[in-house]
């Protein structure tokens, strides 16, 4: 179900550029059905939903690895990088899932897009991989969009788009340690695996504290949203593991374009006009880091 690049430490082939970018395709579209089912299900706690969402990737990726017999073992080398991988990961899913609630769905999944500037930063610390010029300028006009979408009034911003930003800061430090796993030989499914059951032990104690009574409407929402997820998470892990963000962070943007649909279509969500400016000024910051890594990856 999700396949690794034999070119860890080189340049992807074209067959392995082009099949990433339809499992981030596939993801980010996905990703966009998540949301909606999420928002759509009502009000629920954020952890109940945080369960669900994870539940369903965990049985799929269950039965991906006995199927493969690929086994439940992590690298020796991979195992902190796992455990970083998961925290991050799920705390940035559950800061996503309460901006959901809070913010447009188009805003909640703009900043949450932020992440492949994120992963720029992180993969310094992780990776000792040192930001040229043109990734701190992408990085800048980055946050500068997201002041358009965040609106911060006298000196503070509200809540519910810093909790946002922080899902977009766990989803990157997430995806740097996926790549930093893939480069260690660490099969993807077993990276779904335990991201999925260590976010499923995580909230099952504050969603029993905080339960509430599903109805079947509700029930059917979560399912779908957590199929959703499933797929999302294992074309996105395969995505990262074939090719380097700077070949493909670009396309997981389309995100936004397919949440503003659904968004517009289904709940009557309209962008004003500082969100647009904010999503054209982070798009154009992720076109031209894309369009830059291509032009030097072929010199």
């Amino acid at each position: 179900m999700v396949q690794t690049s034999k070119h860890n430490n080189s340049a992807p082939t074209g067959k392995e550029l082009r099949l990433a970018i339809i499992h981030i395709l596939i993801s980010a579209l996905c990703f966009a059905f998540m949301t909606f089912f999420v928002r759509i299900s009502g009000d629920l706690p954020t952890m109940e939903k945080a369960f669900f969402r994870n539940f369903v990737a965990l049985f799929i990726a269950v039965y991906a690895l006995v199927k493969k017999r690929t086994g439940f073992r992590v690298v020796e080398k991979a195992k902190a990088s796992m455990f970083l991988r998961c925290l991050f990961g799920t705390t940035g899913l559950i800061a996503n899932f309460w901006a959901i609630d809070h913010l447009g769905i188009a805003d909640a999944n703009m900043l949450n897009k932020l992440s492949p500037f994120f992963a720029i930063i992180m993969s310094y610390f992780i990776m000792k991989e040192i930001p040229n010029k043109i990734d701190w300028l992408c990085v800048i006009l980055a946050f500068s969009g997201a002041l358009f979408i965040i609106k911060p009034g006298l000196g503070f911003a509200s809540l519910p788009a810093l909790v946002g930003l922080y899902g977009g800061f766990g989803a990157g430090t997430a995806y740097a340690y996926v790549h930093k796993m893939g480069k260690l030989g660490q099969p993807g499914p077993t990276i779904v695996f335990y991201f999925s059951l260590f976010s499923c032990l995580l909230a099952l104690p504050f969603m029993i504290a905080q339960w509430k009574p599903l109805t079947l409407w509700q029930l059917g929402c979560l399912i779908m949203a957590g199929i959703s997820a499933a797929i999302a998470q294992f074309n996105i892990t395969a995505a990262y593991q074939l090719a380097p963000a700077k070949s493909i962070s670009v396309f997981d943007y389309t995100q936004v374009i397919f949440a503003a649909i659904l968004g517009f279509l289904f709940l009557s969500e309209i962008p004003d006009i500082f969100s647009f400016i904010g999503y054209a000024v982070i798009i154009f910051a992720a076109i031209f880091k894309w369009e830059y890594g291509r032009r030097t990856s072929e010199q």
